[in-house]
């Protein structure tokens, strides 16, 4: 393993956790951030750091030449622009494979709100997503660009997370804005989520295993938003939330993500559940 050449692109909460493990097993890996600050921490666990923007087609061409796997976790913040961040890092990528003979398996980190209102239901990869929002049908379309770059010799592996959490990203963080408030609806819309732990260990895993294709990414324990808010409030001694079912609910999808695609697959969830809440 020691000679495997990765890239991630897009170095925040879960790439530097990939480029960390990654490094430690012995894989080469070239991290890249869109942001110069960063690069000195970013330098500590991973072989190279890169400033780039995915939209640079001469960089991203520059930097897959010589890899063998590349992970795309970029990540956009609340007034980001999606088009920019993921499809046009996507069509980047997709471009500079002609110059990328070495590459043979691309990881992207989507989300599960491309499923959009299920009322509830459960859903499998197989059930066509039908995003709610403008920002999710743009991530269905970045999936479907890099699944069109899958070949006999290139694997694409997509998984659709549900909402992060993990150290330094708690759930009392989370949620601690909206203890003691008033929200809108009556809170039994699913709520699915993944552990960082099992984020960073279903991308090592299709690493491992070649994986490619479409895999939901969510723990087992998909409680309702009310119920969650409940148990992390109580956990907590946070102000116990208000629900005003007067108003619409601000949420534009509810569905139960099935995670039995992955388990199937072979993976084996560390956190199936949310630790220490009753």
């Amino acid at each position: 393993m020691g000679n495997l050449r990765a890239a991630i692109l897009g170095c925040g909460y879960v790439g530097q956790a990939v480029a960390q493990l990654w490094q430690h097993q012995g894989i080469t890996v070239t991290a890249t951030t869109t942001r110069p600050e960063r690069l000195e921490s970013l330098g500590t666990m991973a072989d190279r750091a890169l400033v780039l923007r995915g939209d640079d087609r001469a960089a991203v061409a520059e930097l897959l030449a010589g890899q063998q796997v590349v992970l795309i976790c970029v990540g956009a913040g609340r007034q980001a622009n999606y088009e920019e961040t993921y499809l046009n890092t996507a069509k980047t990528v997709v471009n500079a494979l002609a110059q990328s003979p070495d590459l043979r398996q691309i990881i992207f980190t989507s989300t599960y709100s491309v499923y959009g209102n299920y009322g509830g239901a459960w859903v499998r990869e197989d059930d066509p997503a039908q995003p709610a929002t403008d920002n999710g049908k743009i991530m269905l379309e970045t999936e479907q660009v890099l699944l069109s770059a899958a070949t006999d010799q290139r694997r694409v592996c997509i998984f659709r997370l549900g909402g992060i959490y993990g150290p330094g990203r708690d759930l009392a963080k989370i949620y601690s804005r909206a203890a003691g408030t008033t929200r809108p609806g009556t809170g039994q819309e699913a709520s699915n989520w993944i552990h960082l732990e099992d984020i960073v260990g279903a991308i090592d895993w299709a690493q491992r295993q070649g994986l490619s294709g479409l895999y939901n990414l969510v723990q087992d324990d998909i409680p309702t938003v009310r119920d969650l808010i409940d148990r992390v409030c109580q956990a907590h001694h946070l102000a116990p939330v208000q629900w005003d079912a007067s108003q619409p609910s601000a949420r534009p999808y509810h569905v139960r993500v099935s995670n039995q695609k992955l388990k199937a697959a072979g993976y084996t969830f560390r956190h199936p559940g949310f630790d220490n809440l009753p």
